[in-house]
This record gives C-alpha cells, structure tokens and sequence, in this order.
C-alpha cells in the first residue's frame, strides 16, 4: 500500500495538543514527522498526568501517548547557534513546518516567515494561535477551556444556561488540528501546481466558532441565542436521552415519518394537537419526554433497544471508554492499533478515524509507530541530514 502523505517531510515544532494533533494526523497519512522538543523537559504534554505508565524512575505520561504516533523526536535548543543551524536544514528539506508558538517567538528565534520561505520557498507552513494572529487580541495566549468559553461554546453545553460547561476533552485544541491539517493537505494539492508553499493559519477561537453549525445561523439570520439544555436537541424532538427499567437509551427521530412509528408503537397517538408536529414538539418539549419515560419505564434497556430497532428508530445507549474501546465494532474499524514502545513494549493506542477502500489498515500506513520517547532519533535524524549535504 502506498501511503498518501508518504513523499511529505513535516518539521513540527508545536506542543500541547492542537500542533501535534495536526501533525499526527499528517503522519497516519504517510507523511514522516520530525518533532522538534527542547532538550530536557520535552514537549509540556510529557509531563501531563496522572495517569503515568512504565518505569517509576521514567514515567510515560499518557496524555502525551494521544497525540504522537508515527513520529520521530530530536532535542534541539532553538537559541542555540547549533539548535538553529539544524533546523535550517530541516526546514531546507522539509515539506511542511508546523508551529504554535505565540505571534512573534519565531519571529524572534530568527525564522519569520519570509525567512522560512527564502530557505525553502516550497515550505507550507502551519500556524496554530489561540485567537489568531491578527486582530485586537491576536497575541492572547490560548489554551482549550478559556476558548471554549470564549468562542461560545460552553455557553451551548450544560443543563441550562446557568451552567456553561466544557466539552469533556479538549475540543478547541483538537478541531484546531483537524482544521491545520486539512489547510496542509490543501496547500501542498495547490504547490503541486504553483511549485511554492504557504501560510496556512488558524486557531482555537476559529475552530470553535467553526463548528457552531446550526447554533451560528440561529444567531447570524434568527437572532436567536443558543443556550445549553442537556441532553435534549434545541431544534428536534423527541432527540436525546430518555429513562428505562434499568438505565437510559437515546433515541433521534429526524422525520414525521419516525415519530409516527415510535408513538404509534408506544401506545401514543401521534396526531395528537400539540405533537403532530416537529414545531409542535419542540414547543413541547418537556411533555414529549415525561411521555416517552414513561413509555419506556417497563422496558429493560436491552430489550427497548431491540424494539427501536426493530422500528426502524435510530437508537443508542450510552457507553463508558472501556465499553467503547473493547467493543467489536471499534476494533473492526481500527479505532484500536497495536504499536512497540520502547518503555511499555507491545500498547494499544486509539487509532486513526479515517480508512482507505477496503483494507484493512487505519490510516494511510501499514504500520504504525508507538510515540517517540524524548530525543529518540537525534543521531539517525542528523545522519539523514548531513548525508543530504
């Protein structure tokens, strides 16, 4: 199998998580990923735990196990006259360059982006800010759960809208990377034909905002503001979280159609005035769920599940990590990869969310490669550099 991103070289300086999750995303295609860390301490996500694995006197920390497969790691002191000599001849040979330092520190470490691209002028470079890097608060340092507040999105997640919360992972950082990689890939499609890189840039408060959906229309055209109410959708009903015999099920009727089977099913006339329609329901939206519970108290969560189902009904429980990760149908999606690393041996990690026709591999490579421990490849990366000349 030829790995999509397999000719790419990417020089990632970034830390933390939306920069590397980027650049791991890049390297499940293929791509071979160079991470450049300060010597001694790392990237910071190194040190973010517990839960720490392995060796006492040498703990891996977990955190920094999610975002860095399939990369290499080299120790590079970037004020340092051979710090920056070695990253010139990276950034000469590489293909992409990945960094989210605050606006101006690389500027300041001597590699602006003129000076990046009079290195290489084939460069893509990606920038990842908090804010970004223009605007009234384009140097504002960034960090997941201040922008998710910021950019809105708590306020759209809790109970009520006295009880903003944050997503339960750190969503702002992920999308960011999600949305830094996709920029890449387009600009390295667009350099394909002008032979000349550029800078792709975005940030938490854009990634965020990015993915409002339906929440940005309901404000930018009805003026309405989007507030949080549990587990219930604001615009569709009956869409969320009900009760059983024995715990709680999901259920998302999106058509007239749907409503009609699962009431009629259940014992309620779905022509009733005030539910015969979605706007009807939505108006209703407390009465629909006491209904449904109580239509559903009888039944155990397996069999409800196996009712739905056989209604046609999209349905779903509500699944623990553990659940999710020893489930058949995960690990039959690659969700699960197998790695060697050189501490813990033979890990299961997540794995990449995407596969190519019908092999079965996750991701654009056969193999996969455990996250690097700190400065693992310093010798072999500066041999491959000084053979190159």
């Amino acid at each position: 199998m030829t790995a999509p991103l397999g000719d790419i070289t990417v020089v990632d300086l970034s830390r933390a998580l939306a920069g590397p999750h980027a650049g791991m995303m890049l390297g499940d295609m293929g791509a071979r990923v160079i991470k450049v860390e300060t010597p001694g301490t790392g990237d910071e996500s190194r040190g973010w735990g517990p839960p720490f694995v392995g060796p006492e006197d040498d703990p891996v920390s977990t955190y920094f196990l999610s975002c860095n497969r399939n990369k290499e790691s080299i120790t590079l002191d970037l004020k340092s006259d051979d710090g920056r000599d070695v990253l010139t001849r990276l950034v000469r040979h590489g293909d992409v360059l990945i960094e989210n330092f605050r606006p101006g520190v690389l500027d300041r470490l001597g590699f602006t982006v003129e000076h990046l691209h009079e290195l290489n002028p084939r460069l893509v470079v990606l920038s990842i800010s908090g804010f970004g890097h223009d605007g009234p608060q384009g140097g504002r340092a960034g960090y997941d759960q201040i922008a998710q507040g910021e950019g809105g999105l708590m306020s759209l997640t809790g109970p009520d809208a006295q009880t903003p919360m944050r997503v339960g992972v750190p969503i702002g950082d992920l999308l960011a990377g999600m949305y830094g990689a996709y920029g890449v890939v387009a600009a390295l499609h667009e350099r394909a034909t002008t032979g000349v890189g550029r800078v792709v840039r975005t940030s938490l408060l854009a990634a965020i905002v990015g993915v409002h959906a339906f929440q940005g229309t309901r404000y930018t055209v009805a003026h309405e503001v989007g507030h949080g109410q549990g587990n219930h959708h604001p615009s569709i009903c009956p869409y969320g979280l009900f009760t059983c015999a024995d715990g709680m099920v999901q259920i998302a009727c999106g058509s007239e159609a749907l409503w009609a089977r699962l009431a009629t099913a259940f014992g309620i006339d779905p022509a009733t005035p005030g539910l015969a329609t979605n706007r009807e329901r939505v108006a209703r939206r407390d009465d629909v769920i006491r209904l449904l519970d109580e239509a559903f108290a009888p039944y155990g969560r397996a069999e409800l599940l196996a009712r739905l189902d056989e209604l046609g009904v999209p349905a779903g429980e509500v699944r623990t990590l553990d659940r999710v990760y020893d489930w058949d149908q995960t690990r039959s999606q690659g969700l699960v990869i197998d790695v060697d690393h050189p501490l813990l041996g033979r890990i299961e990690v997540p794995g990449p969310p995407i596969r190519f026709d019908d092999n079965a591999y996750a991701g654009g490579r056969e193999v996969h490669e455990a996250p690097p421990l700190l400065g693992q490849h310093d010798e072999s990366i500066r041999e491959w550099l000084d053979g190159l000349g």
